[in-house]
Protein backbone atom coordinates (compact mmCIF):
# COMPACT_ATOMS: atom_id res chain seq x y z
CA UNK A 1 0.00 0.00 0.00
CA UNK A 2 1.10 3.35 -0.98
CA UNK A 3 0.05 6.58 0.84
CA UNK A 4 -0.63 9.33 -1.21
CA UNK A 5 -1.72 13.05 -0.29
CA UNK A 6 -4.17 14.17 -2.90
CA UNK A 7 -6.30 17.78 -2.40
CA UNK A 8 -5.21 17.50 1.52
CA UNK A 9 -6.53 14.01 1.50
CA UNK A 10 -4.77 10.82 2.35
CA UNK A 11 -5.66 8.00 0.06
CA UNK A 12 -4.47 4.43 0.41
CA UNK A 13 -3.88 2.96 -3.01
CA UNK A 14 -2.48 -0.48 -3.87
CA UNK A 15 -0.13 0.82 -7.18
CA UNK A 16 3.05 -0.30 -7.99
CA UNK A 17 5.83 2.18 -7.72
CA UNK A 18 6.33 2.67 -11.57
CA UNK A 19 2.37 3.31 -12.33
CA UNK A 20 2.09 6.51 -13.83
CA UNK A 21 0.63 8.93 -11.35
CA UNK A 22 -2.14 9.73 -13.28
CA UNK A 23 -3.38 6.46 -13.55
CA UNK A 24 -3.63 6.10 -9.59
CA UNK A 25 -5.18 9.71 -9.36
CA UNK A 26 -7.90 8.83 -11.75
CA UNK A 27 -8.53 4.73 -11.18
CA UNK A 28 -7.37 4.55 -7.49
CA UNK A 29 -8.25 7.81 -5.99
CA UNK A 30 -11.41 7.98 -8.39
CA UNK A 31 -10.45 12.19 -9.25
CA UNK A 32 -11.28 12.05 -12.77
CA UNK A 33 -10.89 15.30 -13.11
CA UNK A 34 -6.78 15.24 -14.75
CA UNK A 35 -7.31 13.95 -18.02
CA UNK A 36 -4.81 11.65 -20.10
CA UNK A 37 -3.42 13.45 -23.46
CA UNK A 38 -0.36 11.89 -25.32
CA UNK A 39 1.31 10.01 -22.16
CA UNK A 40 4.40 11.73 -22.72
CA UNK A 41 4.28 14.43 -21.10
CA UNK A 42 4.07 17.04 -23.75
CA UNK A 43 0.23 18.02 -24.06
CA UNK A 44 -0.31 19.16 -20.37
CA UNK A 45 -3.83 17.81 -20.27
CA UNK A 46 -2.59 15.55 -16.92
CA UNK A 47 -1.19 18.65 -15.26
CA UNK A 48 -1.10 18.74 -11.39
CA UNK A 49 0.42 20.61 -8.97
CA UNK A 50 3.19 18.54 -6.69
CA UNK A 51 4.18 20.50 -3.85
CA UNK A 52 2.68 23.67 -5.34
CA UNK A 53 4.53 23.13 -8.80
CA UNK A 54 3.24 21.99 -12.03
CA UNK A 55 3.86 18.33 -13.15
CA UNK A 56 2.93 16.36 -15.98
CA UNK A 57 1.09 13.24 -13.97
CA UNK A 58 1.23 10.81 -16.79
CA UNK A 59 5.27 10.46 -16.85
CA UNK A 60 5.48 10.92 -13.23
CA UNK A 61 5.97 7.50 -11.21
CA UNK A 62 3.68 7.13 -8.51
CA UNK A 63 6.96 6.23 -6.24
CA UNK A 64 8.10 9.89 -6.80
CA UNK A 65 4.39 11.57 -5.53
CA UNK A 66 4.67 10.05 -2.34
CA UNK A 67 5.18 12.33 0.74
CA UNK A 68 4.59 15.46 -1.54
CA UNK A 69 1.20 17.26 -1.76
CA UNK A 70 -0.54 16.93 -4.65
CA UNK A 71 -3.00 19.04 -5.88
CA UNK A 72 -5.54 18.22 -8.43
CA UNK A 73 -8.16 20.23 -10.49
CA UNK A 74 -10.58 18.83 -7.86
CA UNK A 75 -8.35 20.84 -5.10
CA UNK A 76 -8.34 24.23 -6.32
CA UNK A 77 -11.69 25.33 -5.06
CA UNK A 78 -12.29 25.77 -1.52
CA UNK A 79 -15.44 26.20 0.52
CA UNK A 80 -15.57 29.99 0.28
CA UNK A 81 -15.49 29.31 -3.57
CA UNK A 82 -14.08 28.76 -7.10
CA UNK A 83 -10.42 29.38 -7.32
CA UNK A 84 -9.67 32.98 -8.74
CA UNK A 85 -8.37 30.99 -11.71
CA UNK A 86 -11.64 29.34 -12.17
CA UNK A 87 -13.64 31.95 -11.40
CA UNK A 88 -11.18 33.94 -14.42
CA UNK A 89 -12.17 30.84 -16.56
CA UNK A 90 -16.23 31.28 -16.14
CA UNK A 91 -15.82 34.91 -16.81
CA UNK A 92 -14.19 34.75 -20.31
CA UNK A 93 -15.42 31.95 -21.28
CA UNK A 94 -12.41 29.54 -22.09
CA UNK A 95 -13.83 26.97 -22.97
CA UNK A 96 -14.41 24.97 -25.79
CA UNK A 97 -14.44 21.41 -26.39
CA UNK A 98 -12.69 21.50 -22.34
CA UNK A 99 -10.98 18.31 -22.67
CA UNK A 100 -8.00 20.46 -21.51
CA UNK A 101 -8.71 23.21 -19.55
CA UNK A 102 -8.43 21.31 -16.48
CA UNK A 103 -4.47 21.36 -17.32
CA UNK A 104 -4.79 24.56 -18.26
CA UNK A 105 -6.53 25.59 -15.32
CA UNK A 106 -3.96 23.80 -13.03
CA UNK A 107 -1.08 25.20 -15.24
CA UNK A 108 -2.10 28.99 -15.07
CA UNK A 109 -2.97 28.43 -11.02
CA UNK A 110 0.44 27.03 -10.80
CA UNK A 111 2.24 30.40 -12.64
CA UNK A 112 0.30 32.34 -10.42
CA UNK A 113 1.45 30.65 -7.40
CA UNK A 114 4.93 31.26 -8.53
CA UNK A 115 4.60 34.60 -9.96
CA UNK A 116 1.35 36.79 -8.77
CA UNK A 117 1.43 39.06 -11.45
CA UNK A 118 3.38 37.39 -14.55
CA UNK A 119 4.16 39.71 -17.70
CA UNK A 120 2.62 38.85 -20.95
CA UNK A 121 5.99 37.49 -22.25
CA UNK A 122 6.21 35.26 -18.61
CA UNK A 123 2.43 33.66 -19.88
CA UNK A 124 3.31 33.08 -22.78
CA UNK A 125 6.82 31.48 -21.52
CA UNK A 126 4.88 29.08 -18.46
CA UNK A 127 2.17 28.23 -20.69
CA UNK A 128 3.17 25.31 -22.72
CA UNK A 129 -0.08 23.28 -22.66
CA UNK A 130 -1.83 22.36 -25.78
CA UNK A 131 -5.24 23.26 -26.46
CA UNK A 132 -6.58 21.28 -29.53
CA UNK A 133 -9.33 24.58 -29.69
CA UNK A 134 -6.49 26.88 -30.06
CA UNK A 135 -8.99 29.10 -27.28
CA UNK A 136 -5.41 30.60 -26.43
CA UNK A 137 -6.50 33.91 -26.37
CA UNK A 138 -9.48 33.37 -24.08
CA UNK A 139 -6.65 31.54 -21.35
CA UNK A 140 -4.18 34.61 -21.46
CA UNK A 141 -7.22 36.97 -20.94
CA UNK A 142 -8.12 34.53 -18.05
CA UNK A 143 -5.29 34.37 -16.94
CA UNK A 144 -4.56 38.31 -16.83
CA UNK A 145 -8.26 38.57 -15.10
CA UNK A 146 -7.27 35.62 -12.17
CA UNK A 147 -4.26 38.06 -11.39
CA UNK A 148 -6.81 40.52 -10.78
CA UNK A 149 -8.73 38.53 -8.65
CA UNK A 150 -6.05 36.93 -6.78
CA UNK A 151 -4.79 40.34 -6.37
CA UNK A 152 -8.45 42.06 -5.13
CA UNK A 153 -8.41 39.07 -2.18
CA UNK A 154 -5.18 39.20 -1.08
Amino acid sequence: MTTLLINGTQHQIDAEDDMPLLWAIRDLAGLSGTKYGCGMGLCGACSIMLDGKLTFSCTLPVSAAQGKAITTIEGLATDKGLHPVQQAWVEQDVPQCGYCQSGQIIAAAALLKQNPHPSDEEIRAKMSNLCRCGTYQQIFAAIKRAAEIQGAQS
